[in-house]
């Protein structure tokens, strides 16, 4: 069986939740920083954990869980699901910024927008080269 290392990530996220708490009164934005970053690992580390002790007993279900998934049919379902979802949040995110930009919200909060909605166009780009390169 291998070793696991979602005790230590849910462990990990208590502390962040913690450090955030202790934050809350000096440091306002970190500490929400913090409470939410542990909250999701928290909750990563301990629903792999809740899933594996589920399964211990049964390999039979263990095992058709992985080969559903790793079964190419169902890759290719959530392949096309996450490029409907990406055409989608580029006309979202295109329109939030315009929406943005006419209400006169902060430059800097603005450009930040603009800069992650390039970064995530620039990776798709690259990795749709790399893909076609392959082929």
């Amino acid at each position: 069986m291998k070793k696991s290392k979602d005790g230590w990530i849910a462990a990990a996220g208590v502390l962040l939740m913690m450090v955030g708490a202790g934050l809350l009164g000096r440091i306002e934005p970190l500490a929400y920083v913090c409470i939410g970053l542990g909250a999701g690992l928290f909750g990563q580390g301990t629903g792999e954990l809740v899933s594996r002790w589920a399964l211990r007993n049964s390999p039979e279900i263990r095992k058709q869980l992985e080969i559903a998934q790793k079964d190419e049919r169902n890759q290719a379902i959530a392949s096309q699901a996450k490029s409907k979802a990406f055409d989608m949040m580029t006309f979202s995110f295109g329109a939030l910024m315009l929406v943005f930009a006419l209400m006169q919200v902060d430059l800097a909060a603005l450009l930040m927008l603009v800069f992650v909605y390039l970064l995530v166009h620039g990776y798709a780009i690259y990795w749709h080269c790399r893909y076609e390169k392959e082929m």
